[in-house]
């Protein structure tokens, strides 16, 4: 094989550097699976680990990118065939494994999902991380309980590619939706999606009580900190808030009364560590009926490999709507 171009991420005198580089296959971890790459994504993960703005990386060099989709180019592990039509999402790119920055990626076969029925790799990766965590918390939500006639689902940072996934998601499966975002401007592409209601941060009465008045049914929170206290304090009896993000702060300050009062449940959504079993699942929930139905208003950009590093900073100022596509092939 050819050297190939992938984009690395090295820490240099206590300094995180990220750059092009020309890679061979051995470069890269072992593994049983090795993938043409033909297209990734960014999450705001991507962004920190890019920039040094989080330490994601556990180990240095790696390959960034914490999603990939293409074609099998070889595998040692009979389930997997010259051809096939793959992704992976997760599962240790880009904190201990090199991940989907790359023309060519080889792959812990176990971290391998076939392409759904119905979905390409472009949409698999309009999808990537955000959309398998926006569905994996709905199955979650769902298995414990979880139904439309509970009351309305609120989704906070719901411009972001998540909650714009989750909110698309959830109005398909017939919940009532409310998104909350800092972003005014954001309504019309929100109610697009399927969101029922606006509520913009700056209307909202955080409270003080441990309990106040129960107006949500449950929840998806990409934020943290004061937002997801509000969200304990709010969400109506046997509810549940699926806890995704920390982009406000990895702070909680609550108290055991909203659960052990109101049954509320909340439940911690760790994506990149799905079992194999769970994330096929979700994986064909999300071809079947968790399928997104305005995919293309979701996606605002699709960028070629090479203008990749100038895409971070918008990620890190909160300033980015949606999913951005990388064409890698």
């Amino acid at each position: 094989m050819q050297p190939f171009k992938a984009f690395r991420i090295h820490l240099e005198n206590k300094q995180i550097v990220a750059r092009f580089e020309q890679l061979a296959l051995d470069d890269l971890n072992a593994g049983e699976v090795v993938v043409r790459v033909q297209y990734s994504g960014i999450n705001y993960k991507d962004a920190l680990a890019a920039t040094g703005a989080g330490r994601i990386l556990r180990k240095y060099p790696l390959v960034g990118g914490i999603d990939l989709a293409g074609v099998v180019e070889s595998s040692s592990d009979a389930r997997y065939k010259v051809g096939d039509a793959v992704l992976v999402t997760g599962c240790g790119l880009s904190e201990t494994r090199d991940g989907g920055y790359a023309e060519f990626a080889r792959l812990d076969a176990e971290a391998v999902v076939p392409l759904p029925a119905g979905i390409d790799a472009k949409q698999s990766m309009s999808l990537g991380t955000a959309g398998f965590t926006a569905a994996l918390a709905i199955n979650r939500m769902e298995h414990n309980g979880q139904t439309p006639d509970r009351g309305p689902i609120v989704v906070t940072g719901a411009t972001g590619g998540v909650g714009s996934i989750a909110i698309d998601m959830l109005a398909g499966l017939g919940y009532e939706v409310v998104a909350v975002t800092g972003k005014a401007e954001s309504g019309d592409y929100l109610k697009s999606l399927g969101a029922n209601r606006i509520l913009l941060r700056s209307e909202i009465d955080y409270g003080s009580k441990p309990m106040e008045a129960a107006i949500f049914g449950g929840a998806i929170d990409n934020v943290g900190g004061e937002m997801l206290t509000w969200l304990t304090r709010t969400v109506d009896t046997w509810g549940n808030i699926a806890s995704i993000g920390l982009a406000g702060s990895a702070e909680l300050h609550t108290t055991v009364m909203p659960f052990i009062l109101r049954g509320v449940n909340l439940l911690g959504i760790n994506s990149s560590a799905t079992r194999r079993p769970e994330r096929l699942r979700v994986w064909e929930r999300i071809a079947s009926d968790c399928r997104p139905r305005h995919l293309e208003q979701i996606v605002t950009r699709t960028l070629p490999f090479a203008e990749l590093p100038t895409a971070f900073d918008a990620y890190l100022k909160g300033t980015v709507t949606g999913r951005t596509v990388v064409q890698i092939a």
